[in-house]
């Protein structure tokens, strides 16, 4: 199933300023609130669908990477909000409402906390031709689950709520406020007992088989999300988030620039002069091109749609062919006269036509 559009899902235009974009926000995010929405998976799957959209185009570097690439851009397959937990949502855009949770539905405290693992981190190094066409991948990670054996139990400090209320007199009269747990970090749950092997909070490391879909057209640098494949949290927590880096392995002969791909074929003065049948390599193979005879150096060759996909899809670059001449640096005698020869005809005196293109024009119609 296809992501929706992020404007779409705020009902705000793709030129829409920061406060149009909060406010579309605020009025989805009360319209779908689980609080107004008991027990609506409907309603919770549009609330986070609208806190994704919101992450995303609040923020100016992402929201840019949005526009340029689409959802590939921001993470490929991986799933924005759909795996987090309600209160991950609630601490991040909690001051939406001008602070203090979403006033009015649960605004003062939403009890226990939910912990997230941490995220992990990868390098993953892609060829040419994996780029091109798209892959998957699979990769070992060693992350942290929660051991088999782990008994944890209530909290004795805050009686498994995750808070600590305290109520203080003041000239006002009476005052509550309430805050995180230190003994159990909000859980609400300690470790009891655990098996030998593992970290205080009952973790071990385990090394585990993850699968990753690389979306065709991925650059160097780009960042993909796996959602939940992270570290995982102690208790009832949810799972981090595995991020893949991406890095492109160079190619012998093939030099990416964008979506386009250049290759330097060298000939010989003869080819230059009679023409020749030439083989010339692609990211999927080979293919047979026909040069004209008479055919100057520096001149560039298009092959349409033989470069590299865009990461959102928008067409396919071009194989750009720059042909060098290759001048002997040593001669026999008779070859030697017979460019002595040579420079005496009219026929090797260079004569440059209106229509021969400089360099500058060269270059400015490679990036046209």
């Amino acid at each position: 199933m296809s992501k929706r559009d992020y404007y779409e899902i705020l009902g705000v235009a793709k030129n829409a300023d920061s406060k149009e974009i909060k406010k579309a926000y605020r009025k989805l995010a009360i319209k779908y609130h689980p609080d107004k929405n008991p027990d609506n998976k409907e309603a919770e799957a549009k609330f986070k669908e609208a806190a994704e959209a919101y992450e995303v185009l609040s923020n100016s570097e992402k929201r840019q990477r949005y526009d340029q690439f689409g959802h590939a851009g921001m993470g490929g397959s991986a799933g924005g909000f759909g795996g987090m937990n309600m209160d991950d949502i609630f601490s991040q855009f909690g001051d939406i409402f001008g602070g203090g949770g979403f006033g009015g539905f649960g605004g003062e405290s939403r009890g226990r906390r939910v912990l997230k693992g941490s995220n992990l981190r990868i390098k993953l190094t892609l060829n040419l031709n994996e780029v091109s066409n798209g892959v998957d991948k699979k990769v070992k990670v060693r992350r942290l689950t929660v051991a088999e054996g782990v008994i944890y139990k209530t909290c004795q400090t805050c009686n498994g709520t995750g808070s600590i209320t305290r109520i203080s007199n003041t000239i006002l009269g009476q005052m509550q406020t309430s805050s995180t747990c230190s003994n159990c970090n909000g859980i609400g749950k300690i470790v009891d007992k655990k098996p030998s092997g593992t970290d205080n909070n009952g973790m071990i490391k385990k090394e585990e088989t993850v699968s990753i879909k690389i979306p065709a057209g991925v650059e160097e640098g780009m960042q993909l999300k796996v959602s939940g494949k992270g570290n995982a949290a102690p208790s009832e927590g949810v799972n981090g988030d595995l991020i893949v880096l991406i890095a492109i392995e160079e190619h012998p002969t093939l030099k990416r620039d964008g979506q386009n791909i250049h290759y330097d074929h060298y000939i010989s003065f003869a080819d230059a002069v009679l023409g020749a049948k030439c083989e010339i390599p692609t990211i999927n193979g080979k293919v047979k091109i026909n040069l004209d005879s008479g055919i100057q150096s520096g001149k560039i060759l298009r092959l349409k749609n033989k470069g590299l996909p865009s990461v959102s899809s928008y067409g396919v670059g071009d194989l750009l062919i720059h042909i060098n001449i290759w001048t002997p640096q040593e001669l026999n005698k008779e070859e030697k006269e017979f460019f002595e020869k040579s420079k005496k005809s009219n026929n090797f005196i260079p004569d440059p036509s209106k229509n021969e293109k400089s360099f500058f024009d060269k270059v400015k119609e490679m990036f046209n």
